[in-house]
């Protein structure tokens, strides 16, 4: 008797030990490994698996499933994984890839899955983002007409960029690409514009500069930073761009207007063939898998811009594309030149030459065109890019020729101006009401009596002239967005006055 008391007392004491809720029982989906290696985990029993689901493999590590077969499972490990063998078990999440975002995410520096690698605190998340989401159809979109502007007077006078575009940045290497891209980043410090740099296979030094720079020009306030540099797996950059489209969207979906760079898109598209060439999927050109062309263009056809019903929000899109001896014919840059609205293309010999930025003007072209510059900026650079394709033939002429006419000579000499007062510094981007009176000068031939290589202190000594003597002018011409006669006659004034306060610099000109 005394030991059924005790039997029941114990059964009673375990019952309030265990809640119901403990002992319930739900079914996994569980697969056991075949083999690891390369990072890449061949799986058997993931029978109902979602492709781009995340898979837990134990320890803190997760697997993208990228290839779904009759019998197993290509999944590749999202970081070392070095715990896995054969016969290790790994289970399905049943999530599909996202990162988490909230506002707190600007100015921070994360890896392709949301992670801080900054050293600071973990980001709250407002909202899960899918890395891979369909791009925006037809009827929410509306064209392209507002203009970004980068500060280079080069691209905003002849290569204009709008919210909402992809344009093209391509070149070989170290002729200045990531340097345009964040000369554009930071133009945007009072633009209301969010910016995200997508770090792809860069060394960490580089990366550990761009994030001293922006951070040094007060740019960081209003920029994300995603990494995935040189030392992680490839199919870590490989997600990388998709993870800072999500971001992007995140920003786009709150009506925000955003400007993505991919630094570089060449990178993402080898770490793509080592992930497909370890999968065992087939190659075709240059090795690369079929479906590269589209790798890229699911990516950038996501960039947009919303009409109002839909936010009116904006994603410009700055890839970048690293060539090889100048070969824009080579498999990748064709791709994304088809892709994109234009490119701003960079040339080696311009940049040795010692034209910064190195834009080739005859290659370079914006496929939205004028429609994304102000008023102002049509009136005074509508000519600009034709006067220059003259000017280069003519002075590819003029080496086989010693006698010319002096309407010619006249031309060669306005056109090296030109040419000349393009040269500008990355990280000095011009406001386009000053660009506008800069180009104004020059296009009506105010420089015709300045030395070339006085161009560039006749620049910054104009610009300062007319912050000081000329402000309403300015401040104008930023207001209205278009040159009225009595502006033009105005600044048509203050470039004559200027040019006769300095001798030293210039030689006053008749217009």
């Amino acid at each position: 008797m005394k030991k059924n008391k005790q039997a029941a007392a114990f059964s009673a004491t375990l019952s309030s030990m265990i809640a119901p809720e403990a002992v319930s029982v739900q079914p996994k989906s569980v697969g056991k490994v075949i083999s690891f290696g390369d990072g890449v985990v061949r799986v058997k029993g993931l029978d109902d698996i979602q492709a781009s689901e995340l898979v837990d493999l134990g320890n803190n590590q997760y697997g993208l499933a990228l290839n779904l077969e009759k019998d197993q499972t290509g999944i590749v490990a999202l970081g070392n994984a070095e715990h896995l063998k054969a016969g290790s078990i790994v289970r399905r999440t049943e999530r599909i890839l996202s990162v988490g975002v909230s506002d707190d995410i600007i100015g921070r520096v994360v890896d392709p899955l949301g992670r801080v690698v900054d050293g600071g605190p973990a980001i709250n998340a407002d909202k899960d983002m899918l890395l891979e989401a369909k791009a925006p159809g037809i009827m929410p979109r509306e064209s392209v007409k507002q203009p970004l502007q980068t500060g280079i007077k080069a691209i905003d006078a002849m290569i204009p960029i709008g919210r909402g575009q992809r344009e093209l940045i391509i070149g070989d290497r170290s002729t200045g690409k990531t340097a345009i891209a964040l000369g554009t980043i930071l133009n945007q410090n009072d633009q209301d514009v969010i910016c995200v740099y997508v770090s792809i296979g860069q060394k960490r030094s580089s990366l550990a500069q761009t994030i001293e720079i922006l951070n040094k020009q007060g740019a960081m306030d209003y920029t994300v930073i995603v990494a995935a540099n040189a030392s992680v797996s490839a199919a870590e950059q490989f997600l990388a761009p998709y993870a800072g489209q999500a971001i992007a969207e995140y920003f786009l979906s709150k009506g925000r207007d955003v400007l993505i760079v991919f630094d570089d898109l060449t990178k993402h598209a080898q770490a793509y063939r080592e992930i497909s060439l370890l999968l065992r999927r087939p190659s075709g050109r240059e090795a690369y898998p079929g479906d590269v062309f589209y790798l890229h263009s699911r990516l950038l056809e996501r960039a947009v811009k919303l009409n109002k019903d839909n936010g009116g929000g904006s994603i410009t899109a700055l890839p970048i594309i690293e060539t090889q001896a100048n070969d824009v014919s080579a498999y990748i840059p064709t791709n994304v030149i088809s892709i994109t609205d234009g490119q701003i293309y960079l040339e080696a010999d311009l940049f040795n030459a010692g034209m910064k930025p190195a834009i080739n003007v005859g290659l370079s072209v914006s496929r939205v065109g004028s429609s994304a510059q102000i008023k102002a900026m049509k009136q005074v650079a509508g000519t600009m890019k034709l006067d220059l394709a003259q000017f280069r033939e003519l002075q590819a002429f003029a080496q086989f020729s010693s006698d010319l006419d002096d309407k010619t000579k006249a031309q060669l000499e306005r056109g090296e101006r030109v040419n000349a007062i393009l040269k500008q510094g990355w990280d000095e981007p011009l406001k386009v009401e000053e660009q506008v009176t800069v180009i104004f000068a020059a296009v009506k031939g105010y420089l015709d009596g300045v030395a070339v290589e006085n161009i560039g202190t006749w620049e910054i000594e104009y610009l300062e002239y007319m912050h000081t003597s000329h402000n309403e002018l300015l401040t104008k011409i930023a207001k209205e967005k278009m040159m009225t006669e009595e502006m033009e006659k105005e600044l048509a004034e203050a470039v004559e006055n200027f040019n006769a306060l300095h001798p030293e610099i210039a030689t006053p000109q008749e217009a």
